[in-house]
């Protein structure tokens, strides 16, 4: 699965409410899908990024060792990648209730540091970024002490270039006056955009633009002019969810799948008219939708293992059941009963890999639950004697003896009860 495969579709459409059609449809499909293959999934709304587009849904199996963090409600449907999550709005700004001072904070840079030093809590104190602006060479980015900026918020904002790019430490010194561990937005002459959090901070500390120093007891309004208010930063576990109901979870994700609503983004730059049941000239309404046909084999091996290797999902493993015979090349009689047994399954249409090779029962027991099939047969000579087979399914892993008269029925009955 190293090697990325990927099955893409494409639709075209004369409206765009038969492109919302054909998009729900897709995005059904999906979840059936991943729901058939036995994967623990979820579908998010995704930013459309590179591709552009007016939305996407983005399709993550849950796992600790994706790569993407995803917010999902605890009470109700609201899933999101956190590139896209909605961070709740703040509320009422309180009173200043202290003064302004300035303190000397002399190689003090971080917000852990200047939390440990002045004894305050990072969410009362603000972390001001300096990035590249459309129409200013610079624009202020002013976060909660506490919060992280979501750049795909921050370059979509007007006043932000994109893609966002950091200012130089040059031109934060031309900007503030002092290096970036010391500056604020008090003073500034360029603009400042605060995340709606720390727009409703009073009393708070920051940088005082001048190396070496911060200032404590800063309110917006009285300290400096009301900035500009906007969602800069990324949600948190524990936020209220966006729809109202319950608070945010956050757990990592393995992209398997994204679908685009796309939109004329691409026909209108083309041109791609066609003529609609009127003869009318129209522009072609599009639609964008993928799964990794690779990732899915490795998302469902981080879901489904143990200790001894793969436990595959019926609907995705490679073969149905896997039969090992012991002493296969030495015993006429476990030879016949498993090749009666591997033909009485092929013609039924039921997936076998048989293990034929000359190894010792333990490497064959050990490779069958390293390669996950779901059903494992053991042929031997002592169970032949009780005219019984051993058999084990993969994910409980608890064996019983079949016999064999109703072996291959039993067989197909749990092969198809999926």
């Amino acid at each position: 699965a190293r090697e990325f495969l990927m099955k893409d579709a494409y639709s075209f459409h004369l409206s765009d409410a038969s492109l919302d059609d054909t998009y729900r449809r897709m995005h059904a499909t999906y979840c059936r899908i991943f729901e058939r293959a036995g994967l623990d999934y979820r579908a998010v709304e995704a930013d459309t990024g590179a591709i552009g587009g007016r939305s996407s849904h983005e399709f993550h199996v849950l796992a600790d060792s994706g790569e993407d963090a995803i917010a999902f409600s605890s009470g109700g449907d609201y899933a999101a990648n956190v590139e896209l999550a909605a961070a709740p709005p703040a509320g009422a700004r309180p009173a200043a209730g202290t003064s302004r001072d300035r303190v000397a904070t002399p190689g003090i840079s971080t917000i852990e540091q200047v939390c440990a030093a002045l004894d305050v809590s990072a969410d009362q104190t603000v972390n001001t970024l300096l990035v590249k602006g459309n129409e200013a060479p610079v624009v202020a980015l002013v976060l909660r002490g506490d919060h992280e900026l979501n750049p795909v918020k921050a370059q979509r904002h007007p006043a932000v270039a994109a893609p966002l790019t950091f200012a130089s430490e040059a031109e934060i010194r031309a900007a503030c006056g002092a290096d970036a561990g010391s500056i604020g937005p008090v003073g500034l002459e360029i603009p400042v955009i605060a995340d709606v959090a720390a727009g409703a901070l009073a009393d708070f500390v920051c940088g005082a633009n001048e190396t070496g120093y911060h200032l404590t007891g800063v309110n917006w309004g009285r300290d400096l002019p009301e900035p500009q208010s906007a969602d800069l930063r990324l949600v948190v576990a524990g936020d209220p969810s966006p729809d109202g109901d319950g608070t945010l979870q956050i757990v990592r994700g393995i992209e398997v799948g994204h679908i685009f609503s796309l939109g004329d983004n691409y026909s209108q730059a083309l041109n791609a008219t066609v003529l609609d049941e009127s003869g009318t000239e129209c522009i072609l309404q599009m639609g964008c939708y993928g799964i990794g046909v690779s990732r899915i084999v490795a998302a469902a091996i981080e879901q489904h293992h143990d200790e001894n290797g793969i436990i595959w999902p019926a609907a995705i493993a490679p073969f149905d059941v896997a039969i090992v015979p012991i002493n296969y090349h030495k015993s006429a009689e476990v030879r016949e009963a498993t090749e009666k047994l591997y033909a009485d399954l092929r013609a039924a249409g039921v997936e076998v890999l048989l293990d034929d090779r000359a190894e010792r029962p333990g490497v064959m027991f050990a490779d069958m639950d390293l390669i996950g099939i779901p059903h494992r047969v053991v042929v031997g000579a002592k169970g032949l004697e009780k005219d019984a087979l051993e058999y084990k399914p993969r994910a409980t892993g608890k064996g019983v003896d079949l016999p064999l008269s109703s072996a291959v029925s039993e067989l197909i009955r749990r092969v198809r009860a999926v």
